[in-house]
């Protein structure tokens, strides 16, 4: 291992801080006694919320970013009230070390980290920066010879992309509050990437079916080789004219203009009559052709390619595997997983073709080594593409016990998609064949038609790279699969000339669908090759849309709300270039070129913010320039030339403006219907919006009186659905001036108030409609929940109808029934032979632990896992840590639940939060050469590395 600079007396130990709790373990076990190995447990300090900023800063030019932008965009940071603990720890820590090791991730982001500890710590020992692409013996003792100096220039871009992000946020959020909603913001990628999914959105809205027809047969020789073996033809051409598919159609529904002499496009009528003239035709082969075939494989992954095949082949969220490659990073098993290269080493690439020979022969591996290399320019990221780490792979099934479920799939994907890699070309053949005939006269005006079939196949024979591995493709996530290649699928023998039996010749009707929906696989391929964002914030910026209600899931697909269109629409209209795909990506160019020296910081963030004149507007001036804004045309979309979807405070409704009334010339009330949540944009069709406008009409419609309370009962349409409710009247001014009147402490009287009690409320069945809903049947909702009578025990059975249908309650047991009709017939003895049967696990039912994961391996306690208010947790009876999100219950292990309740009890009990933040000037910090002439052995490991110094890096204020 390293060299070491002047030994502490008492200890001779080195301080070596990593970002993750994970890897402390891993790392430590490598290095030995001679190293105290510790973790930052990610950022320890951070730009703070203006409120947070000490009252003496709030009103000077920190005040509004804690970014001073007269002054060389200088930032105020503070340290995490929830890593002061861990900061204090690392000092202590500190005082007793001979050198201090900065090993953060060897990104930007991990390069500042290592500059703010720097920052924080001031160490007065000679301090060393070096990079652990992989948690492997070998990689360590790699990097312990190739230290450096921190990296200046990956500092300043990592700080411009956050003070970047924190003036477009600061900026542009306050005008989203003001003109769509409270709590909305704007991001540098997450806008960019709602803007995508909306005009996706708005293509599907816009789109115009056409439908189509085409004819497909069955042929096989009558005699000779392959006789009787069928295969399927298709039509291409009548009379030679090309005929129409779906990529004919614009999205207009319009047949493009013809090339190569027109295009036929063949209706229902016209298709199955030449199905029926072409029965008894006799087809002839016209031509044969076969061509070599030859596919190679994937390069190795990259972050953005890692998120989409995981998302196609294993349907993992960005978010999740993200997560997932975190640990297999963490505890060994890859290499770093945030990366936009898809070189390997020399070392990986002798692992691959090893393995590959060893599994597969030798004949599935090339002569020469398969080199790949990457077409981004990134300064950012690691310099290898994500793969198995060390030096040798190993298996899936070597790892297999070692890995949760969700750890060996991701695992097996990048092992398959690395040794696939250095596999030799797969090989093959393809062919096409073109048979035609010429219609009979059953065709009717199609009669004596020559129509042609084509087909083709393809035949591998030699698999190479496909034995291990093969890439997915994307899918339309709500059709289908169409058509497909026709890979590995062999033609049957035949010659040109040969004569050919046709059998079931059918005409077949289609439809052109719109554009397929994002998923967050084509996404995140979308926003990687316009060159938006980085592949490593992607799984943040789609969760992060998500949040924030512009984006909902359904299956795979990404559908945008009513929201994300007035957001979109007010950034398209009033701050266009940043959401400007080009713009956003030259954004990003920008940072790399700042990471790399070519440019200077405070230059490129003065012409950003102030605009330079010429190229460059600059922020400040056009939010200063705004004008005024519409907020209402902003939130307005039209449906239709009378119906207006608009986008309120709760949520988008449908709106009919007043008319004028023809007896009294008055503006009538406008006319309101709310939108369902689940209604995707693309399904708000006209008929769609008038079949709601006509529950609008509905609502607030008088029912009548109840008899026995005499209240009005009314039928609403409420976000929710549908529903009834009786109106409570208004206290009387004689009852208010029964009430004493009160003081305050002023002499002034407190206004009087009476408690109005609370109406009664009862949702419609989903066989009910407001506009036809009765009094009767509105009584009867109301009357519910309906009692049935006491059980054997005692209890009092009810059966009422809920947020997730009828069901029956005994106290705080309930139990679900078929259908809303039971409700108004099931008896007593029917609900007490529901109620006999055991219970199946519910909403309402008892709640043992959801699983047991057995002893802690490091307390030694026993660990469960409950369903708590906010949803499942993790404990060991002492401490509490919540189940992420990306994880699900089935595939918690006991490893894992121990790390997360490590990383839980490491950060300590939530400190309170606190306004007061130290502030001091700016430093520089001193450069420390450890002598290059002393040695010392470390334990468990033999190499020796030559200290280098740590650049002079200007600090920021603390």
């Amino acid at each position: 291992m390293p060299t070491k600079a002047t030994k502490n007396a008492e200890t001779g130990k080195s301080l070596l801080i990593v970002e993750s709790p994970s890897k402390v373990k891993t790392i430590a076990g490598y290095l030995g006694d001679a190293y105290e190995v510790e973790s930052s447990m990610g950022h320890i300090r951070d730009l703070p919320q203006p409120s947070e900023l000490p009252t003496d800063m709030k009103k000077g030019p920190y005040g509004k970013f804690a970014v001073d932008v007269e002054h060389g965009f200088d930032p105020y940071y503070v340290v995490n009230p929830d890593k002061k603990k861990k900061v204090t720890e690392l000092r202590r820590k500190l005082k007793d070390a001979d050198a201090l090791y900065l090993a953060t991730d060897g990104d930007r982001e991990g390069e500042a980290i290592a500059w703010h500890l720097m920052q924080v710590l001031k160490p007065k020992v000679p301090v060393y920066r070096l990079t652990f692409p992989e948690i492997t013996r070998e990689a360590i003792e790699r990097a312990f010879g190739q230290l450096r100096e921190l990296d200046k220039d990956l500092v300043d871009a990592q700080e411009t992309r956050r003070i970047l992000d924190r003036l477009y946020g600061y900026e542009i959020s306050p005008v989203l509050w003001r003109k769509v909603s409270s709590g909305l913001s704007a991001g540098r990628v997450q806008s960019v990437a709602t803007r995508l999914v909306v005009q996706r959105e708005r293509e599907r809205m816009a789109f115009v079916s056409a439908d189509y027809w085409d004819l497909t047969g069955t042929f096989a020789r009558p005699e000779g080789q392959d006789a009787g073996r069928g295969f399927t033809a298709r039509l291409s051409s009548l009379n030679s004219q090309r005929v129409a598919t779906g990529r004919d159609f614009s999205d207009r529904g319009e047949l493009k203009s013809a090339r190569d002499g027109g295009m036929a496009h063949l209706d229902e009528v016209a298709a199955t009559a030449l199905a029926a003239g072409l029965q008894d035709a006799e087809f002839t082969v016209r031509s044969l052709e076969t061509k070599p075939y030859t596919r190679r494989p994937a390069a190795p992954f990259t972050t953005s390619t890692l998120q989409q095949e995981a998302a196609r082949k294993l349907r993992f969220t960005s978010r999740t595997t993200m997560r997932v490659a975190q640990r297999l990073y963490e505890n060994g098993y890859i290499t770093y997983m945030r990366t936009d290269s898809v070189a390997l080493s020399d070392q990986a690439i002798n692992a691959a073709r090893r393995q590959a020979k060893e599994l597969y022969g030798e004949d599935f591996v090339p002569g020469k080594p398969r080199v790949y290399s990457s077409k981004s320019k990134n300064a950012q990221e690691a310099h290898e593409a994500v793969r198995p780490a060390g030096d040798s792979f190993r298996t899936p099934s070597q790892v297999r016990s070692q890995l949760s479920v969700d750890e060996y799939k991701l695992y097996e994907l990048i092992w398959k998609r690395t040794v696939a890699s250095q596999m030799q070309d797969a090989k093959g053949s393809t062919a096409t064949v073109r048979l035609g005939a010429s219609a009979s006269s059953a065709a009717g005006e199609l009669s004596g038609a020559d129509a042609e079939f084509s087909a083709s196949g393809t035949v591998i024979t030699f698999r190479g790279f496909l034995a291990a591995y093969e890439e997915g493709k994307d899918e339309n996530p709500e059709t289908t699969s169409g058509k497909g290649k026709d890979e590995d699928k062999r033609l049957p023998v035949m010659a040109e000339g040969d004569a050919l039996d046709a059998t079931d010749v059918s005409a077949d009707g289609h439809t052109t669908t719109p554009p397929a929906r994002y998923t967050e696989a084509s996404l995140v391929k979308t926003l990687d090759e316009l060159g938006i964002g980085r592949p490593s914030t992607y799984a943040a910026t789609i969760s992060t849309i998500m949040d924030r209600g512009y984006v909902q899931v359904r299956g795979s697909a990404l559908i945008p709300s009513w929201l994300a269109f007035s957001v979109v629409r007010l950034l398209e209209d009033h701050f266009t270039d940043y959401v400007d795909y080009d713009f956003t990506a030259e954004l990003e160019d920008d940072l790399d070129r700042i990471a790399r020296g070519e440019e200077e910081r405070v230059k490129w963030l003065t012409g950003f913010y102030f605009g330079d004149g010429q190229k460059e507007h600059g922020l400040k001036p056009i939010v200063e320039d705004l004008g005024e804004i519409d907020a209402r045309a902003v939130n307005s979309i039209p449906i239709t030339d009378e119906i207006t979807l608009r986008v309120g405070k709760f949520g988008p409704y449908l709106e009919v403006a007043g008319t004028v009334d023809p007896e009294t010339g008055e503006i009538t009330d406008p006319v309101r219907a709310n939108v369902p949540l689940d209604l995707a944009p693309d399904e708000l069709d006209a008929a769609k919006a008038q079949e709601l406008m006509e529950i609008g009409k509905a609502d607030g419609r008088e029912l009548g009186v109840d008899p026995d309370s005499g209240r009005m009962i009314v039928a609403k349409d409420g976000r929710y659905g549908p529903y009834v409710t009786e109106l409570v009247p208004e206290p009387t001014q004689d009852e208010l001036d029964a009430i004493p009147t009160e003081y305050y402490k002023n002499g002034n009287p407190k206004p009087k108030k009476i408690e109005k009690p609370k109406p009664r409320t009862a949702s419609l069945f989903s066989s009910m409609k407001l506009q036809d809903v009765t009094l009767e049947d509105a009584l009867k909702l109301l009357s519910l929940p309906r009692d049935l009578g006491a059980d054997t025990d005692g209890e009092t059975i009810t059966v009422q109808n809920g947020r997730y249908g009828p069901y029956l309650k005994k106290g705080s047991d309930s139990r679900s029934i078929g259908s809303e009709d039971q409700i108004f017939t099931i008896t007593l003895e029917e609900a007490k032979a529901i109620y006999s049967q055991p219970k199946q696990r519910g909403r309402q039912a008892a709640k043992p632990p959801l699983a047991d994961l057995g002893a802690d391996p490091i307390t030694e306690k026993h660990m469960v896992i409950k369903d708590g208010r906010f949803g499942p947790y993790i404990t060991d009876g002492e401490t509490n840590v919540t189940v992420p999100r990306a994880e699900s219950i089935e595939q918690m292990t006991n490893a894992r639940a121990s790390q997360l309740l490590a990383e839980k009890r490491a950060k300590g009990p939530a400190p309170k939060k606190t306004t007061t933040r130290a502030r001091s000037t700016k430093t520089d910090t001193k450069s420390t050469t450890a002598p290059k002439s002393k040695t010392a052995s470390k334990a468990k490991a033999g190499t020796k590395a030559k200290a280098t110094t740590t650049r002079k890096a200007s600090a920021s204020k603390k």
